[in-house]
């Protein structure tokens, strides 16, 4: 059970403030009947909730899989910048959702949004080794050199440290398309870890998280919520 004006911020773009206020004018319907007292109970695994006399669906938490394009930026909220919470549809927009782990504004692909902290924690922390996939084309070929200096684990000049990948070329050209899986998200890590080989990341997309592929049906900027069978592929092999 749970509080009604919780609930109703918690499923749409309503602050609490502006729940207990709608609550008050009668607004808002449970199981088909006008309650007016904001710190009524609500049970949202039997209860049906109303407001302005249509049913508002409760989810507990969503679970978002977004196409991101180009020059979006991987944040909840920027006063600059167009985020990608921005992109969600009126039909899926919290207050509370975010970005699980961040894309670089440039970088395009799979960007899972959620309100759900542990589940995202869960994803992101490297102890669960949930690799995230990206194809990445690159200025000049790589050799083997840098292909096992990735395996092994990069060290920057300025002492930062990266984790073993993974990496292999999909396409060998003058520029070469090149898969890589990483099970951290440092701050523009890939970009830095093949500047530090001599090359440059010239685009970059992830394709993956864990074994979850992003929709090749969803255009860029395009989002649908992940059903509970990818959700708990996500989950299926964590370590940690």
């Amino acid at each position: 059970m749970e509080r009604l004006d919780k609930i109703i911020s918690a499923q749409s773009t309503f602050s609490r403030k502006e729940a207990r206020n709608l609550i008050r004018d009668g607004s808002v319907s449970v199981n088909g009947k006008v309650v007016e007292s904001p710190d009524a109970m609500f049970n949202p695994d039997k209860d049906k909730l109303s407001l302005f006399d249509r049913p508002v669906r409760v989810r507990r938490f969503l679970y978002i899989m977004l196409n991101k394009p180009a020059g979006i930026l991987s944040a909840a909220k920027d006063a600059c910048t167009k985020t990608v919470v921005d992109l969600l549809p009126p039909s899926l927009y919290r207050r509370s959702l975010f970005p699980a782990g961040r894309l670089d504004k440039d970088t395009t692909g799979f960007v899972l949004i959620t309100d759900d902290g542990d589940f995202a924690h869960r994803i992101l922390s490297p102890k669960s080794k949930v690799y995230k996939t990206y194809e990445a084309r690159l200025k000049r070929p790589l050799d083997e050199g840098a292909c096992a200096a990735i395996a092994d684990g990069i060290t920057l000049a300025d002492g930062t440290e990266y984790m073993p990948a993974r990496v292999e070329v999909i396409k060998e050209q003058a520029q070469p398309l090149v898969r890589i899986q990483i099970m951290e998200g440092k701050y523009h890590q890939i970009k830095r870890m093949f500047a530090a080989l001599d090359n440059e990341v010239i685009s970059l997309k992830r394709t993956h998280i864990g074994g979850l592929k992003v929709d090749e049906t969803l255009c860029e900027g395009e989002c649908r919520e992940l059903t509970a069978e990818e959700r708990a592929s996500l989950l299926k092999n964590l370590s940690a």
